[in-house]
């Protein structure tokens, strides 16, 4: 099951991606298909034509609202699957012998399955999972954050519904991609600690009792990849932190119609510096993870791609648009495109 899953989330992602890099080529050929896709992107400002099959742009609320849901759902129970089952981590860092006592179902209300002693690399495995899944949580939030307080939708923001669906689709993925590798076993843990609770009812069961460094400790000893990687995120959540605020800044008047060529921060090197800063976002989220699963290097791809795509959109606009638009912006990566 757990092969099944991870074979579907890189179809999936594989089949989001290959329509976009085709579109992207050129050549002759594509030209439909690239009027296709840009067609199906299109929101705001860039889109053109008949709106019809669209939707009002703030329903990007949706999109951030449902990732802190199905995040935190999922979060939350690899957390304590990862407190119940997969400590000590390493050494020295929380206590020897309240660790003994949850092993062995002492006081402790995970005490379903201890037979089964799981490895180093398991217990890696899973804390790093936590790992991402609170990396995820944090940009999640941050976006709900934003899309209430800080932009100001004009009344006739549009994006297609397709491009709506999509981003449907990306955030409810990415949770469950980076939850991919350990998610089978957190849902049989939660079948074992329901079982045992109707087997034995509540007054049998034994207290729930948190220790506070083992819960957190583990975290702590996660390898370099995640803390490297936990640093290039936030260096690209500060700056999308900040072009979201000069954005938002733009328009102060929530009916304006009227739009003004950004400057500060990443605008001085490209059209879509909050493009980038995504890129940076997924970049550590894709370092933290180790590098070694294929199914978040096609997630990463895909947020490359899509953005890129979009931001070439952007960037043609502000050009047509505004006649001293600054030549030396690129499109998303700064000197390069």
């Amino acid at each position: 099951m757990e092969l099944d899953l991870a074979l579907l989330l890189r179809f999936g992602w594989t089949a989001a991606i290959v329509p976009i890099v085709v579109a992207s080529l050129p050549l002759p050929f594509v030209g439909f298909l690239h009027r296709l896709v840009i067609g199906f992107a299109s929101r705001g400002k860039i889109i053109k034509g008949n709106t019809r099959f669209t939707v009002p742009q703030r329903f990007y609320l949706h999109f951030y609202v449902m990732a802190v849901i199905l995040t935190t759902c999922l979060l939350i129970p690899t957390w304590f699957y990862a407190y119940a089952e997969m400590t000590p981590l390493s050494s020295g860092l929380w206590s020897y012998s309240s660790i003994t006592s949850h092993l062995v179902g002492g006081s402790h209300i995970f005490s379903f399955n201890k037979a089964h002693l799981p490895t180093l690399g398991q217990k890696y495995k899973v804390w790093q999972t936590v790992f991402l899944l609170l990396l995820v949580e944090i940009q999640a939030v941050r976006r709900v954050h934003e899309t209430l307080n800080v932009f100001h939708y004009s009344p006739s923001a549009r994006m297609h519904i397709l491009g709506y669906f999509t981003g449907l689709f990306f955030y409810a993925m990415v949770p469950i991609s980076l939850a991919s590798p350990c998610i089978i076993d957190v849902v049989n843990f939660l079948r074992g600690q329901i079982a045992e609770f109707i087997v034995k009812g509540r007054d049998r069961m034994p207290d729930l009792r948190i220790d506070p460094p083992g819960l957190v400790g583990p975290l702590f000893s996660l390898g370099w990849c995640q803390w490297v990687g936990a640093a290039v995120f936030f260096w690209g959540w500060f700056h999308q932190l900040r072009c979201h605020s000069i954005l938002g800044s733009l328009r102060e008047n929530k009916g304006a119609e009227e739009y003004i060529v950004p400057y500060g921060d990443w605008f001085s090197y490209v059209s879509c510096p909050h493009y980038f800063a995504e890129i940076v976002i997924y970049a550590g989220i894709l370092v933290a993870s180790g590098g070694n699963d294929v199914t978040v290097w096609l997630l990463f791809i895909f947020v490359v791609a899509n953005l890129s795509l979009a931001a070439a959109e952007t960037h043609r606009w502000y050009k047509q648009k505004f006649e001293d638009y600054p030549r030396t912006r690129r499109a998303i990566i700064p000197f390069i495109y």
